[in-house]
Protein backbone atom coordinates (compact mmCIF):
# COMPACT_ATOMS: atom_id res chain seq x y z
CA UNK A 1 0.00 0.00 0.00
CA UNK A 2 2.83 2.40 0.84
CA UNK A 3 4.32 1.94 -2.64
CA UNK A 4 0.96 2.71 -4.26
CA UNK A 5 0.68 5.92 -2.23
CA UNK A 6 4.24 7.05 -2.79
CA UNK A 7 4.67 6.98 -6.54
CA UNK A 8 7.94 6.36 -8.34
CA UNK A 9 9.98 9.51 -7.68
CA UNK A 10 11.27 11.05 -4.48
CA UNK A 11 10.40 14.46 -3.10
CA UNK A 12 12.16 16.45 -0.40
CA UNK A 13 10.13 14.82 2.35
CA UNK A 14 11.08 11.36 1.08
CA UNK A 15 14.75 12.25 1.36
CA UNK A 16 14.31 13.61 4.88
CA UNK A 17 12.10 10.67 5.95
CA UNK A 18 13.17 7.71 3.79
CA UNK A 19 11.03 5.18 5.67
CA UNK A 20 8.33 3.86 3.33
CA UNK A 21 5.89 2.40 5.88
CA UNK A 22 2.17 2.83 5.32
CA UNK A 23 1.76 4.38 8.77
CA UNK A 24 4.26 7.13 7.98
CA UNK A 25 2.71 7.84 4.59
CA UNK A 26 -0.77 8.13 6.09
CA UNK A 27 0.61 10.41 8.81
CA UNK A 28 2.16 12.68 6.18
CA UNK A 29 -1.10 12.82 4.23
CA UNK A 30 -3.18 13.63 7.31
CA UNK A 31 -0.55 16.12 8.45
CA UNK A 32 -0.71 17.84 5.06
CA UNK A 33 -4.49 18.22 5.31
CA UNK A 34 -4.09 19.61 8.83
CA UNK A 35 -1.58 22.23 7.65
CA UNK A 36 -4.01 23.43 4.98
CA UNK A 37 -6.81 23.58 7.57
CA UNK A 38 -4.63 25.66 9.89
CA UNK A 39 -3.65 28.00 7.05
CA UNK A 40 -7.36 28.66 6.40
CA UNK A 41 -7.52 30.30 9.83
CA UNK A 42 -5.27 33.08 8.53
CA UNK A 43 -8.12 35.01 6.95
CA UNK A 44 -8.73 38.58 5.88
CA UNK A 45 -12.38 39.15 4.88
CA UNK A 46 -13.12 40.68 1.49
CA UNK A 47 -16.33 40.80 -0.57
CA UNK A 48 -17.04 37.37 -2.09
CA UNK A 49 -13.54 35.85 -1.71
CA UNK A 50 -11.38 36.25 1.44
CA UNK A 51 -7.61 36.37 1.58
CA UNK A 52 -6.25 33.28 3.35
CA UNK A 53 -2.96 31.47 3.90
CA UNK A 54 -4.22 28.45 1.98
CA UNK A 55 -2.45 29.19 -1.29
CA UNK A 56 0.98 28.94 0.32
CA UNK A 57 0.05 25.79 2.20
CA UNK A 58 -1.52 24.05 -0.80
CA UNK A 59 1.48 24.76 -3.04
CA UNK A 60 3.99 23.72 -0.38
CA UNK A 61 2.19 20.53 0.66
CA UNK A 62 1.75 19.52 -2.97
CA UNK A 63 5.46 19.87 -3.67
CA UNK A 64 6.55 18.18 -0.44
CA UNK A 65 4.24 15.18 -0.71
CA UNK A 66 4.24 14.66 -4.46
CA UNK A 67 1.34 14.05 -6.81
CA UNK A 68 -0.39 11.08 -5.16
CA UNK A 69 -0.01 12.00 -1.51
CA UNK A 70 -0.53 15.70 -2.22
CA UNK A 71 -3.79 15.06 -4.04
CA UNK A 72 -4.91 12.65 -1.30
CA UNK A 73 -4.09 15.18 1.45
CA UNK A 74 -6.17 17.82 -0.31
CA UNK A 75 -9.04 15.44 -1.02
CA UNK A 76 -9.05 14.54 2.68
CA UNK A 77 -9.10 18.26 3.50
CA UNK A 78 -12.27 18.64 1.41
CA UNK A 79 -13.71 15.48 2.97
CA UNK A 80 -13.13 16.93 6.43
CA UNK A 81 -15.16 19.97 5.42
CA UNK A 82 -17.88 17.74 3.98
CA UNK A 83 -17.94 15.84 7.28
CA UNK A 84 -18.81 19.10 9.04
CA UNK A 85 -15.38 19.94 10.46
CA UNK A 86 -14.54 23.69 10.62
CA UNK A 87 -11.52 23.48 8.29
CA UNK A 88 -12.40 26.18 5.74
CA UNK A 89 -11.89 29.95 6.00
CA UNK A 90 -13.51 31.64 9.04
CA UNK A 91 -13.82 28.21 10.68
CA UNK A 92 -16.56 27.20 8.26
CA UNK A 93 -17.43 23.68 7.21
CA UNK A 94 -18.72 22.64 3.80
CA UNK A 95 -22.28 23.18 5.02
CA UNK A 96 -21.89 26.66 6.52
CA UNK A 97 -23.95 29.12 4.51
CA UNK A 98 -21.83 31.30 2.24
CA UNK A 99 -22.36 34.95 1.33
CA UNK A 100 -24.66 33.75 -1.47
CA UNK A 101 -26.90 31.91 0.99
CA UNK A 102 -25.87 28.42 -0.15
CA UNK A 103 -23.47 25.93 1.50
CA UNK A 104 -19.79 26.87 1.20
CA UNK A 105 -19.01 23.72 -0.79
CA UNK A 106 -21.13 25.03 -3.68
CA UNK A 107 -20.83 28.74 -2.83
CA UNK A 108 -18.87 31.44 -4.65
CA UNK A 109 -15.48 30.22 -3.39
CA UNK A 110 -16.10 26.51 -4.04
CA UNK A 111 -14.13 26.53 -7.29
CA UNK A 112 -10.96 27.49 -5.42
CA UNK A 113 -11.50 24.67 -2.92
CA UNK A 114 -12.20 22.00 -5.55
CA UNK A 115 -9.08 23.03 -7.47
CA UNK A 116 -6.78 22.04 -4.60
CA UNK A 117 -6.50 18.30 -5.38
CA UNK A 118 -5.69 19.20 -9.00
CA UNK A 119 -2.92 21.46 -7.72
CA UNK A 120 -1.65 18.51 -5.70
CA UNK A 121 -1.34 16.46 -8.88
CA UNK A 122 0.24 19.19 -11.04
CA UNK A 123 2.72 20.69 -8.56
CA UNK A 124 3.44 17.32 -6.97
CA UNK A 125 4.26 15.77 -10.34
CA UNK A 126 6.64 18.60 -11.19
CA UNK A 127 8.33 18.28 -7.79
CA UNK A 128 8.79 14.55 -8.39
CA UNK A 129 10.64 15.48 -11.56
CA UNK A 130 13.04 17.73 -9.70
CA UNK A 131 11.44 21.10 -10.41
CA UNK A 132 11.55 21.94 -6.70
CA UNK A 133 15.35 21.79 -6.50
CA UNK A 134 16.16 25.03 -8.33
CA UNK A 135 14.53 28.38 -7.74
CA UNK A 136 13.70 29.13 -11.39
CA UNK A 137 11.86 25.89 -12.11
CA UNK A 138 10.34 25.93 -8.63
CA UNK A 139 8.76 29.31 -9.39
CA UNK A 140 7.40 27.97 -12.71
CA UNK A 141 5.93 24.93 -10.92
CA UNK A 142 4.18 27.20 -8.41
CA UNK A 143 2.86 29.40 -11.23
CA UNK A 144 1.28 26.31 -12.80
CA UNK A 145 -0.34 25.61 -9.44
CA UNK A 146 -1.66 29.17 -9.17
CA UNK A 147 -3.09 28.95 -12.67
CA UNK A 148 -5.01 25.81 -11.68
CA UNK A 149 -6.39 27.54 -8.56
CA UNK A 150 -7.48 30.65 -10.44
CA UNK A 151 -8.93 28.68 -13.36
CA UNK A 152 -11.18 26.68 -11.05
CA UNK A 153 -11.97 29.54 -8.72
CA UNK A 154 -12.82 32.17 -11.32
CA UNK A 155 -14.80 29.82 -13.54
CA UNK A 156 -17.07 28.90 -10.63
CA UNK A 157 -17.28 32.41 -9.20
CA UNK A 158 -18.36 33.71 -12.62
CA UNK A 159 -21.57 31.68 -12.28
CA UNK A 160 -22.51 33.95 -9.37
CA UNK A 161 -21.23 37.37 -10.41
CA UNK A 162 -20.29 37.17 -14.11
CA UNK A 163 -16.80 36.92 -15.55
CA UNK A 164 -15.92 40.62 -15.42
CA UNK A 165 -16.86 40.94 -11.75
CA UNK A 166 -15.20 37.60 -10.98
CA UNK A 167 -11.92 38.95 -12.29
CA UNK A 168 -12.36 42.13 -10.23
CA UNK A 169 -13.18 40.40 -6.93
CA UNK A 170 -11.54 36.99 -7.39
CA UNK A 171 -8.27 37.83 -9.13
CA UNK A 172 -7.10 41.43 -8.99
CA UNK A 173 -7.12 41.84 -5.15
CA UNK A 174 -5.05 38.67 -4.76
CA UNK A 175 -2.29 39.11 -7.33
CA UNK A 176 0.20 40.87 -5.06
CA UNK A 177 -0.36 38.63 -2.03
CA UNK A 178 -0.43 35.42 -4.06
CA UNK A 179 2.78 36.43 -5.81
CA UNK A 180 4.46 36.77 -2.41
CA UNK A 181 3.06 33.42 -1.24
CA UNK A 182 4.10 31.79 -4.51
CA UNK A 183 7.66 33.08 -4.19
CA UNK A 184 7.85 31.98 -0.55
CA UNK A 185 6.70 28.47 -1.45
CA UNK A 186 9.05 28.37 -4.44
CA UNK A 187 12.03 29.49 -2.33
CA UNK A 188 11.29 27.16 0.60
CA UNK A 189 11.93 23.99 -1.39
CA UNK A 190 15.33 24.75 -3.00
CA UNK A 191 16.52 26.08 0.36
CA UNK A 192 15.36 22.84 1.97
CA UNK A 193 17.24 20.77 -0.60
CA UNK A 194 20.37 22.88 -0.12
CA UNK A 195 20.28 22.60 3.69
CA UNK A 196 19.68 18.86 3.43
CA UNK A 197 22.56 18.46 0.98
CA UNK A 198 24.92 20.35 3.27
CA UNK A 199 23.80 18.23 6.22
CA UNK A 200 24.38 15.01 4.31
CA UNK A 201 27.81 16.17 3.14
CA UNK A 202 28.83 17.17 6.66
CA UNK A 203 27.70 13.77 7.91
CA UNK A 204 29.78 12.03 5.28
CA UNK A 205 32.82 14.16 6.12
CA UNK A 206 32.46 13.26 9.80
CA UNK A 207 32.81 9.57 8.94
CA UNK A 208 35.91 9.97 6.74
CA UNK A 209 38.98 8.83 8.72
CA UNK A 210 41.83 11.32 9.03
CA UNK A 211 44.63 11.04 6.49
CA UNK A 212 47.98 9.79 7.76
CA UNK A 213 50.85 12.20 7.31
Amino acid sequence: MATAILGSRRTLIDTILPERSTVLQLALILGGSAVVALSARLTIPLPWVPITGQTYAVLLISALLGSRRGALALLIYLAEGLAGLPVFAFGHSAWTLSSAGVPTIIGPTAGYLWSYPCVGVVVGMLAERGWDRHIGRSIVAMIFGEVVIYAGGLAWLAHYVGLATALQVGLVPFLAGDTIKLLLAAATLPVGWRVLGEHLRSGQDAHIPPQRL
